[in-house]
């Protein structure tokens, strides 16, 4: 039995769905290489019921799931506290990803013929070392961490996700920014004739693309902001981001840009998607905070998405920061977060 000192952040295990099948699995994929064979997700597409009622051998599937690969990676203490986490396909087939579709179950149907490889990254901007990441190769090449984190979406419901990849940091610091770097923007591919919500702006959600993010570098050094290219101990699926993704737990889930192509640090605050299409509703900040509602819902509480989908899963009270308020309060000393959210 381990026995950890729990952070403020750490969950109750009555919140989330069980995790008895995932840890069994985990702990059987950490010793497998990346040449290891591929295999399907599992995950099933079509109505919420059929998405995550049942067992997984009796969901219909109605097309191949894209193929993810087993990742070697660490375990780091204190981001392995013994809690459960979301079901795999359970958070493998509710997504927003509005390049695919703005219904939740758009991305796992549209998503799975979606090109990751090759891949480039480029950095740029305010920084001594610009370059090009050739994603797949710098995968290979890194100590990869599973983190288990809260994910808040800002409609109101959550999850608990084992993530994996690596600091943010790692990646700006081999930028070398310069001092006139104070904030970092993210942008996601733009590619329509793949994306299908790109080339339409019905079934995109109405919003602009290419998807844009951004925060300010303190941010993104913070410990807890993460580069990501997997979960459930393998390669990121198409629908959830494929190839690399940005997590920031603390922050609702639109703040974690997907498919990445592009980040260019800049002296500038720079434009974000969200909060272009509705500045009143979608802050540049986007911190999850109770006391701040959304002009149309409470954000006093959210909905744990579990076993049953959305519709029959209990309500729990939202925590301020989303339970991280110890690691990342000190960011926004002396600002009115009722102004800056």
């Amino acid at each position: 039995m381990r026995i950890h000192n729990k952070k403020k952040s750490a969950l109750s295990e009555n919140k989330v769905t069980p995790e008895s099948v995932y840890r069994q699995r985990r702990h059987l994929v950490q010793g497998l290489g990346l040449g290891a064979a591929a295999f399907s997700n599992g995950a099933s597409a079509g109505f919420l019921d059929s998405l995550f009622g049942g067992d997984k051998e009796t969901q219909p599937t109605t097309r191949a799931m894209a193929k993810t690969v087993p990742l070697t990676f660490t375990q780091p203490k204190a981001y392995q506290l013994d809690i459960p986490v979301t079901a795999e396909r359970v958070a493998t087939s509710y997504n927003n990803f509005y390049e695919f579709g703005a219904d939740k179950s758009d991305p796992v149907r549209y998503a799975q013929q979606f090109k990751t490889r090759p891949w480039t990254m480029t950095i740029s901007g305010e920084v001594d070392n610009p370059h090009t990441i050739d994603v797949w190769a710098w995968l290979e090449k890194q100590q990869l961490e599973e983190r288990i984190y809260r994910h808040r979406c800002v409609e109101a419901w959550s999850m608990v996700i084992p993530w994996l990849g690596v600091p943010l940091a790692n990646v700006i610091k081999a930028a070398n920014p310069t001092s006139k770097a104070k904030y970092v923007a993210f942008e996601t591919l733009y590619d329509p004739e793949q994306m299908r919500g790109q080339a339409s702006r019905f079934i995109g959600g109405g919003i602009e693309y290419p998807y844009v993010e951004g925060l300010r570098i303190d941010e993104a050094m913070n410990p807890l902001a993460m580069l990501t290219v997997g979960m459930y101990g393998k390669t990121l699926p198409p629908q959830n981001g494929a190839p690399v993704r940005l997590v920031l737990p603390w922050k609702y889930g639109f703040k974690g840009i997907k498919s990445i192509v592009h980040i260019h640090l800049t002296d500038k605050q720079p434009p974000t998607t969200w909060n272009k299409s509705a500045a009143s509703e979608y802050g540049f900040y986007a911190n999850v905070n109770p006391q701040v509602d959304h002009p149309r819902w409470s954000q006093a509480s959210e909905r744990v998405i579990a076993e049953g989908g959305l519709f029959g899963s209990e309500r729990q009270p939202t925590l301020m920061f989303n339970g991280y308020q110890e690691e990342v309060a000190e960011l926004y000393r002396g600002m009115d977060l009722r102004k800056f959210y």
